[in-house]
């Protein structure tokens, strides 16, 4: 069983232009298998299957990985289960990376994980996004802020572009159907600070799973008053 895994996660990686050495792959096995552990007591990911997990949450945290210069420092927002974090923190150990969730019972997952891993230049913080972006010591002082499948393109916008510093990149992981929130979230970038240089759509490897990538530079400060309280982005988007 392993050794099929493993074969595929090779063979997925290969088709997104990643080649994964040994260590890799042993790390994203034992990722796996303390997903599967920690999810029968905490709920994780609906994904239990082997080759879903290899596919919708590894492979898919990968496909940003391209676009992240050597040496960055990320934010992952709402990480949950550390995706897309971790992952590219297995195939990336150049980047520095934070991972941020407000549920502390994952965040004690992730500890786990990174220590059974072994992974270094990698913290995690428990905090909503919209607390720790007032943070002197966390706003505007990230190159790259990313989040998948956490809120509309509006709402994600409030959570993500304070984190970044002016030059830096917000990197928005998305599903299928975008055209329509993209347009209605222009407003709202823009009064952030942000603009959007890039959109790419592309389907997972060996698989019709549609999926978004879209890209905004961070162009000029974030107004002091964003975000706004806890819970505001989502309750009441930028209009």
């Amino acid at each position: 069983m392993k050794e099929i895994l493993s074969q595929k996660m090779i063979a997925y990686a290969k088709e997104i232009e990643i080649v994964l050495n040994e260590k890799q792959i042993e790390q994203f096995y034992q990722y796996m298998e303390l997903l599967l552990e920690w999810n029968q007591k905490i709920n994780l990911t609906a994904i239990t299957n082997p080759e879903e997990i290899i596919l919708k949450h590894f492979i898919d945290s990968l496909t940003i990985a391209k676009h992240i210069e050597m040496g960055a420092k990320l934010i992952d927002v709402g990480t949950g289960a550390g995706f897309p974090g971790i992952p590219l923190k297995i195939v990336r150990e150049d980047i520095k990376i934070t991972l941020l969730d407000s549920l502390n019972k994952r965040i004690n997952f992730l500890k786990e994980v990174i220590e059974k891993l072994e992974l270094t230049n990698i913290q995690t913080i428990h905090s909503r996004a919209e607390d720790l972006a007032k943070n002197k010591n966390y706003r505007e002082r990230f190159d790259y802020a990313t989040s998948r499948a956490v809120a509309n393109m509006t709402t994600l916008s409030e959570y993500l572009i304070p984190f970044v510093k002016v030059g830096g990149c917000v990197i928005c992981m998305k599903g299928a159907e975008i055209n329509e929130e993209t347009q209605q979230s222009q407003k709202a970038i823009a009064i952030l600070g942000g603009k959007t240089i890039q959109k790419e759509a592309f389907q997972l490897p060996k698989s019709d799973i549609k999926r978004n990538i879209i890209i905004l530079e961070k162009v000029k400060q974030t107004p002091m008053k964003y975000p706004r309280k806890a819970g505001m982005p989502t309750k009441e988007p930028i209009q």
